[in-house]
């Protein structure tokens, strides 16, 4: 656009000036941009550039691999396999199972974790590496984890955070103290939120939830959301045919015709029954905390419905089960604590659905402003969004004209999200309104003061997070 003062002219001739034909506008921010802090293969592209500690923008699962690598190799899986032999002692056929002897010996879990996230409708997300899986000498360090927390608070984009090994953590002190930090560090800038996992996983599902509670605090609870169980996904480990040992017998005894003492050697001597075992070891469930899997469910929610609507009732990719099964009764619990208000949100196995996401609420459950996820993340996007488009008002003349401009400009955006169905009521006065003046929003001295303050109210949509069917006899009238 271009002005010209005209009371300034001096020269005689043509001048053009450009009269704007639109208000200013209001774009809404992304909503579902996870940054996900925790150990990766490598911190060093192939052009040499260092990305430790550097949050570091992709798409795809693809991008991900060129730059940090895939999983660590696992160490301790074991496969056994029983030959069956007929009368003449010839191998016919051998039964093969794989296991994990003792558990899984990778903490390091981001690969698994991006795949769950991309599997389940997850788009642009950040990484930071706080060390690779050889500096990090097979332990997760809490305090490589703030820092890539630290790493992550300058980045404007980033609206979720997720610890994919956090729950190796050596303690639940330094887990629960970490996770407090996000939650500072989301309340703080107020453009994010964080998810937040379970640190224990006794198949219990009260001790699980108290131990939680006692652990979590009670500070800047509704910028957060927690997630049980763990999920057992459908996911293989990364392993080396090499380090995977083989133990051989013959059913009704006798000597056994495969010799090999591990998978590698299976691979020459009996191709189908290396096959046989190879499959069984890709089919040996990876768990994994749930938040990945949430944040990817929360892109989709948001690119198909919106951020207004609950990321829940929905299902998820790549789960075969839960490592804990979360009944009614126990849900009861975990969903609503009338002494913490920590709310923690269910996943659960339905037959004839599958897996669902079966809660939606903060951890300030007995809030009545921000108990639910979606009014929660909506109020972060759309003070990310105003705040961002009021910038340009900065220094403007704090007069009538600058007021109705910005009023138009913030009425406009919550209109058009009101027909969206983000705001309830039947007109848009009745949803949402706004307010900046003098002696409406401001006194003689805020403008003195060069202050412009605009009051902002709204009517979220809320989640019908129970119905209730009433049903009654009525007399016969005919």
């Amino acid at each position: 656009m271009s002005q010209i003062n005209e009371s300034a002219i001096k020269t005689p001739g043509v001048y053009t000036t450009e009269i704007p034909a639109f208000p200013p506008s209001v774009a809404q921010v992304a909503t579902a941009i996870p940054a996900f802090i925790g150990y990766t293969e490598n911190d060093t592209d192939t052009k040499g550039n260092s990305w430790h500690l550097k949050p570091k923008r992709i798409t795809s699962l693809l991008e991900y691999q060129q730059t940090f690598g895939g999983a660590p190799k696992e160490s301790n899986l074991a496969v056994k396999i029983v030959e069956h032999h007929d009368s003449g002692g010839n191998l016919v056929s051998a039964d093969v199972t794989a296991s994990i002897s003792g558990s899984p010996s990778t903490k390091y879990l981001m690969f698994y974790a991006l795949q769950m996230f991309f599997m389940n409708g997850g788009g642009p997300c950040y990484i930071v590496s706080v060390n690779t899986y050889t500096t990090g000498g097979g332990s997760v360090a809490h305090t490589d984890l703030q820092k890539g927390l630290d790493s992550i608070e300058p980045e404007d984009e980033p609206t979720l955070i997720v610890f994919t090994d956090g729950s190796a953590v050596d303690t639940s002190a330094n887990y629960y103290t970490l996770q407090n930090n996000a939650l500072a560090l989301c309340a703080k800038l107020q453009d994010r939120f964080s998810l937040i996992d379970v640190y224990d996983n006794t198949n219990d599902t009260g001790t699980n939830a108290s131990n939680f509670r006692s652990g979590i605090g009670a500070n800047n609870l509704n910028y957060g959301a927690t997630y049980y169980p763990n999920l057992v996904t459908v996911l293989s480990y990364s392993y080396d045919d090499t380090a995977v040992p083989l133990t051989i017998s013959v059913a009704g005894g006798g000597a056994a015709k495969l010799t090999s003492t591990h998978l590698d050697g299976l691979a020459g001597e009996n191709k189908v029954v290396y096959n046989q075992a190879s499959s069984a070891v890709q089919q040996l469930g990876i768990a994994l905390s749930p938040s990945a899997a949430i944040a990817g469910v929360m892109a989709a929610v948001d690119a198909t419905r919106g951020v207004w609507k609950a990321p829940a009732n929905v299902s998820l990719n790549g789960v075969q089960s839960l490592s804990d099964n979360v009944t009614d009764e126990s849900q009861g619990g975990l969903n609503i604590d009338a002494g913490s208000g920590k709310s923690i949100n269910a996943i659960r196995s339905f037959i004839g659905k599958g897996i669902l996401v079966w809660g939606s609420r903060t951890l300030d459950g007995n809030s009545n402003d921000f108990r639910y996820v979606p009014v929660r993340r909506f109020f972060i996007m759309v003070e990310e969004s105003v705040k961002k488009a009021t910038m340009q008002f900065v220094f403007e003349p704090n007069d009538s004209n600058t007021w109705v401009r910005v009023r138009g400009m913030i009425e406009n955006f919550l209109t058009n999200l009101w027909r969206l169905g983000a705001l309830a009521g039947a007109k848009p006065e009745q949803a949402f309104y706004v307010r900046v003046g003098l002696g409406v929003t401001m006194t003689f001295d805020d403008v003195l003061n060069g202050k412009m303050i605009v009051e902002i109210g709204m009517a979220p949509v809320r989640p019908a997070e129970f119905i209730i069917l009433r049903f009654t006899q009525i007399q016969q009238t005919s």
